[in-house]
């Protein structure tokens, strides 16, 4: 309360000169004024945002039926590379693991890659769907490129190398199609994590 007293004080110093017992009443109650009018806004603000606000995703697309079918092909995509998996230990300077190690991605792509391209072939019938899923095929097409590079790399390296994905806005592009993935009920269609080890 003191320190109030005090800010009360030095600010109705600076814009009145020396208070008066009645200007300082006045600053007091401009100050209390402007804080209670801060603090109902803000209040107001969080009063909408967990309350009013809209929460529907901006990724969400209303066909529902072409949502389940991209979830099919991408599950048939996740069980091939389950298929593939070898979680043996790999010596990360070995080549000859290196290469065996970029086979697998190799396959493990293609399988991607084909339920991509099914996906793509099945417009959903919503505009908000026409107008997201293109760009979605997209990010998945440069990711499936970014795979393709690190196959390379895997093959060429006497040492495992880092899987660098391409970045959009300074968001790797696994995160934004994963995102979308996530907000349309396709968990399947979210970018595999087999590069991490």
């Amino acid at each position: 309360m003191f320190y109030w007293r005090c800010a009360i004080w030095l600010l109705a110093t600076a814009l009145f000169g020396h208070p008066e017992p009645r200007s300082l009443n006045i600053v007091k109650l401009f100050v209390r004024i402007i804080l209670t009018v801060a603090c109902s806004a803000i209040f107001a603000m969080w009063v909408y945002a967990f309350g009013f606000a809209p929460r529907e995703s901006i990724n969400k697309i209303g066909d529902n039926a072409w949502k389940a079918r991209a979830e099919a092909h991408c599950k048939d995509a996740e069980d091939s590379r389950f298929a593939l998996q070898d979680l043996t230990a790999m010596n990360p300077k070995d080549p000859a693991a290196l290469k065996k190690k970029a086979d697998i991605v190799d396959v493990a792509t293609n399988a991607l890659e084909k339920a991509i391209n099914a996906i793509a072939a099945d417009v959903p019938s919503d505009a908000k769907g026409k107008a997201l899923v293109p760009m979605w095929i997209k990010d998945y097409r440069t990711y499936i490129a970014d795979r393709r590079l690190f196959v390379e790399a895997l093959r060429t390296a006497t040492r495992r190398p880092f899987f660098a994905e391409t970045e959009v806005e300074g968001v790797p592009i696994s995160e934004r199609i994963g995102k979308f993935a996530r907000e349309n009920a396709m968990k399947a269609c979210q970018p595999p994590l087999d590069l991490s080890v």
